[in-house]
């Protein structure tokens, strides 16, 4: 009878030893060979009639291989489902001699396995935990930044022939490329419109005396900062946190330049704005304006605290890993093929993953955080109407539940939808545990905060 052996052989990493004997997989083999015999079709035999020795010359070899592996792998993962290890991924095959597999000398045989174990940990207690929760104060000064910034994109444009103010409008070409202006197989290329004084002051002055068909390199974060960057990254097509895509390159080709007649401040204007919100004055705008962007920095702010108990809960919660076996797996046993320095070079940032991964399970199993098929239905419902509310549809949305049933089927979709609602649970308790200091910042000092960690 087969039986499974468990010794262990370093930190969090054990050896399962499969041990077999003939009678474990020799009747399955026996019969198979017979099923074969009845089902070959081999030129020169009728079906079923064909020699038991020609059918195992040809075709044993094979199966027997394949039967003991398949009997290997059913005691394997019998045990496993019974003992229930705490173990990370798939075991991973030790030097196995299939070679020495012969179907005319049928014996015992051992194949052994090596899992990764868990490591049990207890977590950082985040209510004991310094944080601080930095606040941006929105003023007067603010608003009339971001109506000024309204005024200039629905405004009219007066064309001219070069660069000479910060409040200049240049259409440009971009082009993905290198540094060195070599352009990037199938990169991005896209027209649109920037604001000269929306580049930090270095880029302003390289820009000034510049004239159409004029063109330059530059690097996304190297020019432009906080919410700017951010916008033009949403611009591009990218996420407005994507560091990685700040890092990129591009080359502009000027296309026009124009200084921007101010739009007037009327109803029409507000309307625009705001549509269907029947704002009919400037103090009104500016009533509704304040809430926007005061909404906006809660929300960095907010997001900046959970930076904090992010690091918090990574670097606080202490374990240990078997590091050579995660590595094995890293090279071996994951989405791709690996080498040896490939591995170790990726594997830091695959424990962290991992490390992560283990805290949230654990926050969300031991709180309940799950998210129902309610909440789905009301994320996306809300997701839909904003999108559509913002395209100014109409009252009347009685198509919304048949759309909504349609997104609930697309797995990709609701499996999005799930991780973000339930990250939000899990950072949503955590903030709950902490006791943050309150501490009033500028917008610039936030996104520098912001710039320097995402996650």
């Amino acid at each position: 009878m087969a039986t499974v052996e468990r010794e262990n052989i370093a930190l969090l990493n054990d050896k399962l030893t499969v041990k077999l004997n003939k009678e474990d997989y020799l009747p399955a083999f026996e019969k198979k060979l017979k099923e074969y015999s009845k089902t070959a079709n081999i030129p020169g035999f009728r079906k079923g009639m064909v020699p038991a020795g020609m059918i195992k010359k040809m075709y044993g070899a094979g199966l027997f291989q394949d039967e003991v592996l398949r009997t290997i792998e059913k005691e394997l993962y019998t045990y496993l489902d019974k003992e229930r290890p705490d173990i990370f991924a798939q075991p991973l095959p030790l030097e196995n001699e299939l070679q020495k597999l012969d179907m005319n000398s049928p014996g015992d045989f051992d194949f052994a396995f090596e899992i990764g174990l868990k490591p049990a940990f207890t977590l950082s207690d985040v209510s004991k935990a310094k944080f601080t929760r930095h606040s941006v104060e929105v003023n007067d000064d603010m608003v009339t930044e971001e109506i000024t910034r309204m005024q200039l994109k629905a405004g009219k444009m007066q064309e001219k022939e070069a660069i000479d103010s910060e409040e200049d409008v240049v259409n440009v070409l971009f082009t993905e490329s290198d540094e060195n202006s070599i352009e990037i197989e199938n990169g991005i290329v896209k027209e649109n419109s920037v604001i000269v004084k929306y580049f930090n002051p270095k880029m302003q002055k390289q820009l000034m005396g510049k004239k159409v068909g004029d063109s330059f390199v530059f690097q996304l974060e190297s020019t432009l900062e906080g919410d700017k960057l951010e916008m033009m990254l949403q611009d591009l097509g990218f996420e407005k946190n994507d560091t990685e895509a700040a890092k990129k390159y591009f080359k502009l080709e000027i296309k026009t330049i124009g200084l921007v007649e101010k739009r007037e401040m009327n109803e029409e204007f507000f309307n625009e704005v705001y549509p269907g919100k029947e704002i009919k004055t400037e103090d009104a705008l500016r009533t509704a304006l304040k809430e926007e962007i005061q909404k906006y920095w809660k929300a960095q702010s907010r997001n900046q605290l959970h930076d904090q108990l992010y690091h918090n809960l990574l670097e606080q919660t202490k374990m240990e890993f078997p590091r050579e076996f995660l590595t094995r797996w890293l090279k071996t046993g994951g989405d791709k093929q690996r080498t040896q320095e490939e591995a170790e070079a990726e594997y830091p940032t695959f424990e962290n993953q991992l490390k992560w991964t283990l805290i949230s399970d654990t926050i969300i199993k031991e709180n309940k955080l799950d998210v129902n098929e309610e909440e789905l239905r009301a994320s996306l419902k809300e997701e839909v109407s904003r999108y559509f509310g913002n395209m100014n549809m109409g009252e009347d949305m009685s198509w919304l539940e048949s759309y909504i049933d349609r997104m609930m089927k697309d797995e990709k979709q609701i499996d999005a939808t799930y991780r973000r609602l339930v990250t939000e649970k899990l950072f949503g308790w955590a903030e709950a545990q902490a006791k943050p200091t309150e501490k009033k910042v500028t917008s610039e000092e936030l996104i520098a905060m912001q710039h320097n960690h995402q996650h």
